[in-house]
């Protein structure tokens, strides 16, 4: 079966063809788009290497692993453990450091002690609800890889 996708690695937006085998559902091949109109089935070196560095290398992590502060072991973590974490992080952060008024007494609502950097993997649906909710958080430094 194909499908098509994006390359995840730059700005551009590649398109790519993933072929999969139907019965078991994995990647077998994934190649350039000829339709696609940015690269008319052209990659650049990662672009061509996606199969190879992402579908099914054996060295890819698919688990969580945390290094505490100070420590020079990684432990094994579940992935409500991780998400867990790093909600209760940003909202610590955010509570700490937002900022109501500024120096002049103007409602700000804001903090600066966050970043967000957003991916150009994402499409303009993505990054909607994204940007909405940095900007609710109170975030002032936003980014996005296409622009970096």
């Amino acid at each position: 079966k194909q499908s098509t996708s994006i390359c995840p690695y730059c700005a551009v937006g590649c398109g790519l063809v993933c072929s999969t085998d139907k019965k078991s559902g994995m990647i077998i091949n994934i190649e350039g788009d000829p339709d696609h109109p940015i690269n008319e089935g052209a990659l650049c070196a990662k672009g061509a290497a996606v199969f190879q560095t992402t579908a099914n290398n054996p060295n890819r992590l698919k688990k969580v692993l945390y290094r505490a502060p100070g420590s020079d072991k990684w432990e094994e973590k579940s992935w409500d453990w991780a998400l867990t974490e790093i909600a209760k992080r940003v909202k610590d952060t955010r509570d700490k450091h937002f900022i109501e008024k500024n120096a002049k007494g103007q409602v700000v609502n804001r903090v600066d002690t966050i970043a967000h950097v957003g991916s150009a993997a994402l499409d303009n649906e993505e990054c909607w609800p994204l940007q909405a909710m940095m900007r609710a958080l109170g975030l002032v430094w936003i980014e996005h890889q296409a622009r970096i």
